[in-house]
């Protein structure tokens, strides 16, 4: 009995070390980019030392591949499950791009609640993973994103079937750009406006990020003409 409760304390710390690691370059990665953190920064905002890092994930390397995964992946699983709840909700007809670019963007906002970073952090790091990495994000990352961005391509094809692909990818590339701007400098807008952006939450933000990205991508169709009483992001949504 003593044996297996060494074993399991033994166990305990091991979880313990590994996690403080975890929240510690999470926390720093955030703040200061992914680039300016050293494994030197993480061993001593979380007490551990250097070799613990190639303990518990194999280098710095896979520790950031790591951190981007932990947030990548309930994200986009969450997105795809708004997809096919919205695809099941309209049936044979096309998903209004309203919704579609909620089920995208959405997600961001439920997992900040069960991220241990604060809600700040937390867009922060999800801006960076691809603003500082978008021609070197790590395999395993990468192949998270391409098979849901091809089930929204898709989606959206249906929308708004004016559009070509290549017109529709270009499109949705510029909405994701703005989408990571909105999350990473919200501070450095609000100083730049002088505070004439105001000090909106991020469910207010995105509320607007939706309505401006809607507009893009029905810009020059059918859709973009305005009719009598046309449907705001409101009715599709409680913003």
């Amino acid at each position: 009995m003593k044996i297996r409760t060494e074993v399991k304390t033994r166990r305990t710390r091991r979880t313990d070390a590994r996690q403080r690691v975890l929240e510690a370059a999470e926390e720093l990665f955030a703040k200061h980019g992914f680039d300016a953190v050293s494994i030197r920064d993480i061993t001593s905002r979380c007490g551990a030392n250097v070799a613990a890092i190639n303990y518990h994930f194999g280098g710095r390397d896979k520790l950031v591949e790591e951190v981007m995964l932990r947030y990548v992946e309930p994200i986009n699983q969450e997105r795809l499950l708004r997809l096919e709840s919205a695809l099941q909700k309209w049936g044979a007809k096309a998903v209004p791009v309203e919704e579609l670019l909620d089920a995208f963007v959405r997600p961001l906002v439920t997992r900040v609640k069960k991220s241990e970073l604060s809600e700040r952090l937390f867009y922060k790091l999800c801006g960076r993973v691809f603003s500082e990495h978008i021609d070197t994000l790590p395999q395993p990352v990468e192949l998270q994103f391409a098979p849901v961005l091809q089930r929204f391509y898709d989606a959206f094809q249906s929308s708004v079937p004016e559009l070509s692909r290549e017109e529709l990818v270009w499109r949705f590339h510029f909405m994701v750009g703005g989408m990571l701007y909105l999350m990473s400098h919200q501070d450095l807008l609000q100083r730049m406006s002088r505070g004439d952006s105001g000090e909106p939450s991020m469910e207010a933000s995105i509320s607007r990020f939706i309505r401006y990205s809607a507009a893009g991508f029905r810009e020059g169709t059918r859709a973009s003409i305005v009719e009598e009483q046309p449907m705001s992001p409101q009715g599709f949504f409680n913003f």
